[in-house]
């Protein structure tokens, strides 16, 4: 069934529950029958002519299964209070959340292990990832900026020359931002992030485009070249899976571990790890 708008001013709910339905590639039609409505009433509260009330946004959200962040979104352009809180990482009511973290990066020790919000800012790291980053040059410093991953795999100062097949690697992490990416508008902090990173010299015109064809890997494989070593990582993503903030919902820890016999040891002597 064709969608039914028309040409009279579409609200911002509307622009909004339109752009996650087409993300998702369904029709009025398809939505409606998961929704359990018709695409009567998905047409006009879509073009303005209806108003959904707050149950409905919620309902249309757990169909679509939108990020919390985007549900929040869709309910203030229905003219709805959020429904999910955004705290600080350090807020008294993350503490289950930030204690369980801390838990899985001492747990991964003695292999690196980094905490990622959605924008790839990195925000925490055990002693092992700290290790590895200052033998990169990227120090922990609590007086500097927090590193970014994106920028710092992606600049040509940053860790670009270390990085073995730098093209494969920094092209599956681009893709992985455009996934996260799909459906929310280009004032979300991320597309900022990502139109900067993707301005950088001899990047491929290739890597500003989505391709949802690409698969993503179960796991990554990483190498950096430290001088004559050669470190290979396999690295994992995960995340929280019934969350009920934003911040929570929007975490990443990034595991690695080693590839090889060869890359465990050559990591153990940089550690001072006995064998």
């Amino acid at each position: 069934m064709p969608d039914l708008l028309g040409t009279q001013n579409v609200s911002e709910f509307g622009i909004l529950l339109r752009r996650w339905r087409r993300v998702h590639g369904l029709s009025q039609l398809d939505l409606a029958l998961a929704a359990e409505s018709s695409a009567r009433h998905i047409s006009f509260i879509e073009t303005g002519r209806s108003k959904p009330s707050r149950e409905m946004v919620l309902h249309l959200c757990d169909v679509m299964e939108l990020p919390l962040r985007e549900r929040n979104r869709l309910l203030h352009a229905a003219g709805f209070s959020p429904a999910f809180k955004e705290s600080p990482l350090d807020d008294e009511a993350l503490d289950p959340i930030r204690t369980v973290l801390i838990k899985m990066l001492e747990n991964h020790e003695p292999y690196p292990a980094t905490v990622l919000n959605r924008r790839f800012d990195i925000l925490m790291v055990n002693k092992a990832a700290q290790t590895i980053m200052g033998a990169v040059g990227v120090p922990m410093d609590a007086q500097q900026e927090v590193p970014n991953a994106l920028r710092l795999a992606l600049h040509p100062n940053g860790l670009r020359p270390l990085i073995k097949d730098w093209k494969r690697a920094a092209g599956h992490l681009i893709q992985r931002a455009h996934r996260q990416l799909r459906g929310p508008s280009e004032d979300d902090p991320l597309a900022q992030l990502l139109e900067e990173v993707l301005s950088y010299p001899d990047i491929p015109t290739e890597w500003r485009l989505d391709d949802p064809m690409l698969d993503a890997p179960p796991v990554l494989p990483l190498e950096f070249v430290l001088g004559e070593v050669t470190l290979s990582w396999i690295t994992t993503i995960t995340s929280f899976g019934t969350p009920q903030d934003v911040t929570a919902e929007e975490i990443m820890i990034e595991s690695m571990f080693p590839a090889n016999i060869e890359t465990e040891q050559a990591f153990r002597q940089l550690t001072g790890l006995s064998p």
